[in-house]
């Protein structure tokens, strides 16, 4: 993708324009491109074009300096996944504003965590997050100076910006100056504030969106993960935009009935889901026969797709899942299948742009075939953790970034996932992975979902158990134990089985869908 502001040089060198800022190939260049009567985003809310989006990110700019949020002052976002958060979002970026978008399945204590360690100038949000949303601000001791509601009565965002001019030229910026903000999932302590640059989004857009994926401008995008996720605001927002494509939003929950509703009412070519959400539309597809036939590609991430759900999934749909690792440190895929290249059960190949290398506990790089922790490097990665040295120290070392994750690549140049770094368990003095054995059990079809975790035994030794979320209509008995056993005996080494069942209705997981193992280590017997 060659524009004025961002140039492609041999060897993929990205060359930005002076005074570059994001919101001119993203937003602006549209309109000079004769792209004016196309449509950009397609919800419940109806067609937004991409001049309509031009006009709306426009008005909101002039909200935000009208109200008097300046320079390098935070904007908090909870917001759902509809136009008014493009709008805000980019908006924001064109006067200079940083935005926050933060998780919309949050409670108050965590709002009120983000209000307080952002010290954010501003605070956007849906009105149906307001019973969370508005006792966060009574309880955090910063003070935001303006609260919007997207809409609803009184001052919103929409009526101000009904009020506010269409026009409205960015200010000048550069490509390493901050940009915005996205905070960690927060999955083992307190969210962190990853500070990300305006070069981030180009970078992901052309070395993922448009080189491996291969977005076009004929796609639909439809990302199931939501937009304040690094991942989804990929899919759904910055990979049609920078393609010239179609968004496609879905403001509610993703479910399998959501899901397969909004793929047969606006036929997108792209579909990004994450592993769990296969599963359960895996399992929804025993009954229900959705028109999937406009899709000509799925995307997975958030967690390691395990090979059974490739498998049962091309086997039903006939459509392929193109498995990658992101972060969002990295912002968005960085280690990708691609349709031309793939393994089922690996994360795939180096994203052009990126490089890898793998560490083991002496900070050497270990042999092909040998599992360590993947530490990667690339442009996108954010600069560091607001108000948090100590955990920037630890992930972002220098040019590279601790991903946190332990890994093999084998001879072919295919990464493995083994699991969080921390998750890793160590059985008769020997390393092992818990997603091998989810991936084994999850190869049973009365299985759905598995997590596996250590826990000592009555000598204090570390031994694996397993915990269990049976398909619809299943019932845990001793005969179904007993074949979860001879399973894993059959597939992996003798030490890997699990010494323990635990048959649950569901398992913890973060918002973005990935599983709390350390929640279930924790569980008394």
């Amino acid at each position: 993708m060659q524009n004025q502001w961002v140039k492609v040089r041999a060897g993929n060198e990205l060359e930005f324009a002076p005074g570059f800022n994001v919101a001119l190939p993203f937003i602006d260049r549209h309109l000079a491109e004769g792209r004016g009567d196309k449509v950009a985003i397609r919800c419940n809310q109806g067609d937004i074009t991409y001049a309509g989006l031009v006009a709306g990110v426009n008005r909101s700019a002039n909200v935000l300096k009208t109200l008097g949020i300046g320079r390098g002052e935070r904007l908090l976002m909870m917001v759902k996944d509809c136009p008014e958060f493009f709008y805000a979002f980019w908006g924001a970026i064109k006067v200079g504003v940083i935005p926050v978008p933060v998780n919309t399945m949050l409670r108050a204590k965590d709002y009120a965590f983000m209000i307080e360690n952002s010290e954010c100038a501003g605070l956007l949000y849906s009105p149906e997050y307001a019973a969370e949303v508005e006792p966060a601000l009574a309880a955090s001791p910063h003070k935001p100076k303006l609260v919007l509601k997207v809409e609803g009565d009184g001052q919103t965002l929409n009526a101000l910006a009904s009020q506010a001019s269409d026009s409205f030229a960015a200010v000048a910026a550069s490509p390493t100056d901050e940009c915005f903000w996205l905070y960690s999932s927060g999955s083992t302590g307190s969210p962190k504030g990853a500070v990300h640059l305006h070069r981030d989004m180009v970078v992901t857009s052309h070395f993922y969106g448009t080189e491996t994926l291969g977005v076009r401008e004929d796609d639909i995008c439809f990302s199931a993960a939501k937009l304040f996720f690094a991942y989804g605001m990929g899919n759904g927002m910055t990979f049609p935009l920078w393609a010239g494509a179609t968004a496609v939003l879905l403001d509610g929950r993703p479910t399998p009935d959501s899901t397969f509703e909004v793929i047969e009412k606006y036929k997108p070519t792209l579909y990004f889901g994450v592993p769990t959400l296969y599963g359960l539309q895996l399992q929804a597809l025993d009954h229900a026969k959705p028109d999937l036939s406009s899709v000509r590609l799925c995307v997975s991430a958030g967690e390691a797709l395990p090979a059974e759900i490739f498998r049962r999934w091309k086997e039903q749909t006939g459509l392929m899942i193109l498995d990658g690792i992101g972060s969002t440190e990295a912002l968005h895929i960085f280690i990708s299948n691609r349709v031309d290249g793939y393994k089922p059960g690996s994360s795939g190949k180096m994203v052009p742009g990126y490089e890898a290398i793998i560490l083991d506990e002496n900070d050497r790089e270990v042999p092909t075939g040998e599992g360590g922790r993947l530490i990667i490097k690339g442009a996108s990665t954010a600069k560091y953790y607001w108000r948090n040295p100590e955990k920037t120290a630890n992930t972002m070392m220098n040019d590279w970034l601790n991903t946190g994750d332990t890994y093999y690549r084998d001879e072919d140049g295919y990464y493995f996932y083994c699991g969080r770094s921390d998750d890793m368990l160590k059985v008769g003095g020997i390393w092992c992975s818990p997603f091998e054995i989810e991936g084994t059990l999850l190869e049973h079809p009365k299985v759905l979902e598995v997590a596996v975790v250590g826990r000592p035994d009555a000598e204090n030794l570390i031994k694996p158990e397993a915990w269990v979320v049976l398909r619809d209509g299943v019932a845990p008995d001793a005969a179904l134990t007993e074949d979860l056993l001879r399973l894993c005996k059959a597939k992996m080494a003798p030490y890997k089985y699990p010494r323990h069942f635990h048959f649950v209705a569901e398992l913890p997981k973060t918002a973005t869908g990935k599983i709390q193992r350390f929640r279930l280590r924790t569980v008394e017997e």
